[in-house]
């Protein structure tokens, strides 16, 4: 995959995570060859396949609906399924990519699917799938998405990092990069990061004490990072955007970003910017909403630029190509 926009969290290692993106998304899909039930004759469980191995594994670990939405949103734009190639040079060796979970989850999927439909299901249909259907186990809305996606051969690291938003991005630095792939940013949501992901809200005085540089911020919400992120805290300390239901796929993070209660810079510029704050303000008060603009945008951002048709391979492994 060449092009692709990720969301840097740096060194991210998501315990109690729920990964939330909702996008506008006003470009026209490249995939006309993506269907629903593209499966149906060629491998009629395979969805069914896909969920219930997700359902197992989320059952003995709650925190892999998380791992694998934002596995997902990593592999795409053009999602190929690229994330998941292992090799020196590959996308995982970025440190965006690096603290990435769910693998195993979508390799025990294309294991089983090996098994009763051999080299007919892509790692990439795996992935998006794997992904609506953490979804709905998070509590979220449950809605059917096209298939039909093929496999990448390629995995840089060098296309990660100029297609990433980082968390201290103004609202216009989102929205420029979002433009140049052919693309709105309504909004954009990372919940969960090390304290050095948020640093640059508060400083260090003169007497080495931890303020607030950052006045948008509710000041009992900034005393509590301050004590959960001390000066010279460990870089292994995560803290979570959304501490109220990190484990539930709601509209809870936009309530907190109504109250000032944004974790990033990115995250106030949301609430702060005209163009986006009556959205904003809109999916705290109406979770119907948004579970429905997710389920629009969640399929859109899933076929943007995808390979189709004769394009790519179908890996009989999600780690390796197939030589």
């Amino acid at each position: 995959m060449e092009q692709k926009v990720v969301v840097l969290s740096p060194a991210l290692r998501l315990h109690n995570l729920i990964l939330l993106f909702l996008f506008s998304l006003y470009a026209s899909p490249s995939s006309s060859e993506l269907s629903f039930n593209f499966y149906a004759a060629s491998c009629p469980s395979a969805e069914f396949l896909v969920k219930n191995t997700v359902s197992s594994a989320s059952s003995l670990d709650p925190t892999i609906p998380a791992k694998l939405l934002r596995l997902l949103f990593h592999d795409c734009m053009g999602c190929d399924a690229s994330v998941l190639l292992q090799g020196n040079g590959t996308e995982r060796n970025d440190p965006a990519n690096t603290s990435l979970g769910g693998f195993s989850v979508i390799n025990s999927a294309k294991r089983v699917l090996e098994i009763f439909c051999p080299q007919t299901v892509s790692c990439a249909d795996i992935l998006a799938l794997a992904a609506r259907d953490a979804v709905e186990f998070g509590g979220g809305p449950a809605f059917e998405i096209p298939t039909g996606r093929r496999d990448g051969r390629v995995s840089s690291a060098t296309n990660v990092r100029p297609n990433i938003v980082d968390t201290s991005f103004t609202m216009d630095e989102m929205i420029n990069l979002f433009s140049s792939k052919g693309l709105t940013l309504d909004d954009l949501v990372t919940l969960s990061a090390h304290c050095s992901a948020f640093i640059d809200r508060f400083r260090t005085d003169s007497k080495g004490r931890i303020t607030v540089a950052d006045t948008s911020l509710d000041k009992t919400y900034a005393s509590e990072l301050i004590q959960k992120c001390p000066k010279d805290a460990s870089s292994s300390i995560t803290v979570d955007n959304d501490p109220e239901t990190s484990q539930l796929f709601d509209n809870q993070y936009y309530k907190n970003l109504v109250a000032h209660k944004g974790l990033f810079q990115s995250d106030s510029e949301l609430l702060n910017d005209g163009r986006t704050k009556g959205l904003v303000e809109n999916l705290a008060n109406d979770q119907e909403s948004f579970f429905q603009r997710w389920g629009q945008s969640f399929m859109k951002l899933t076929s943007i630029d995808v390979k189709t048709g004769d394009e790519g391979e179908i890996r009989r492994l999600c780690s390796a190509t197939n030589g």
